[in-house]
């Protein structure tokens, strides 16, 4: 499917501007419009004792991020901010969520440990689990730029990592190539499926080269992880909330840790 839709969370964090240039970028290279999607926690005005929404240093906050939007996307013929926050951590969860299932790819930003939070830190998982569209997480450190060279495909054959290839397809287009790294309890099989796999990107004029990793232990992220590091990849494509061929991992669990421990954008799919 072309990426003609596309949606980037914004908030007032020092990481949101890397998030919207990635996004614009990717907007003017696939002629898609771009909806900046406010939201963020603030405090609540207080008035005597009742607490109102929103707060002064919201509206600031939301001015802000609407000229920087707006300054960002000059170039795109067809771009819109929305504020969808409503005050709590609950409905900035629902209302992302609800916002994301209107776009082709959902560009949100990996959550930052260290920083004081304006978003609840289970955001990109939220809106991986409930909002159906792929989510594109960008690092909370580093500079990538928008065009994928060497992007790593993480495949188990699972019906989630099937959606995050097909999902994926629109920015592996170009790249020097990609690696299929296949996951699997078992060589012979997870050999058969990475062929499979490149066959099919080669229909899509994909180059590929594969890798074989034998899942062992609960070492399966780290090692990928690592071999992320090895191949130089600029892009992890993967599905998220698969349990498939990981026996060792709890639903989501793999999903956590590479939301934790990513380095390089993720392009997740459920």
């Amino acid at each position: 499917m072309p990426l003609k839709d596309l949606m980037v969370h914004l908030d007032r964090s020092a990481r949101s501007r890397a998030r919207l240039d990635m996004a614009v970028a990717i907007a003017g290279q696939h002629g898609a419009r771009l909806v900046g999607a406010f939201g963020q926690r603030a405090a609540p005005h207080m008035v005597g004792v009742v607490a109102s929404w929103p707060s002064d240093d919201y509206l600031r906050a939301a001015a802000a991020s609407k000229a920087e939007f707006a300054q960002v996307c000059a170039g795109l013929a067809r771009a819109e901010w929305q504020d969808i926050n409503r005050g709590s951590d609950a409905a900035l969860l629902s209302q992302v969520t609800a916002a994301a299932r209107y776009a082709d790819l959902v560009i949100l930003g990996q959550h930052d440990e260290s920083a004081a939070g304006l978003v609840p830190p289970e955001l990109p998982e939220e809106v991986l689990a409930n909002g159906g569209r792929p989510v594109l997480v960008v690092p909370y450190a580093g500079t990538f730029e928008p065009v994928f060279k060497r992007p790593l495909i993480a495949w188990n054959a699972s019906r989630e990592a099937a959606h995050a290839v097909n999902d994926a397809l629109p920015l592996l287009a170009g790249c020097e190539e990609a690696v299929v790294l296949s996951l699997h309890p078992r060589h012979d099989v997870a050999k058969a499926n990475c062929d499979a796999l490149t066959a099919h990107l080669a229909c899509h004029g994909i180059a590929a080269s594969s890798e074989v990793l034998v899942v062992q232990d609960i070492g399966i992220m780290d090692m990928l992880l690592s071999r992320l590091s090895d191949h130089g990849a600029d892009l992890l494509v993967m599905g998220g909330h698969s349990q498939i061929a990981f026996p060792f991992l709890s639903r989501g669990a793999g999903t956590r840790h590479i939301l934790r421990s990513m380095t390089v954008p993720v392009l997740m799919a459920n």
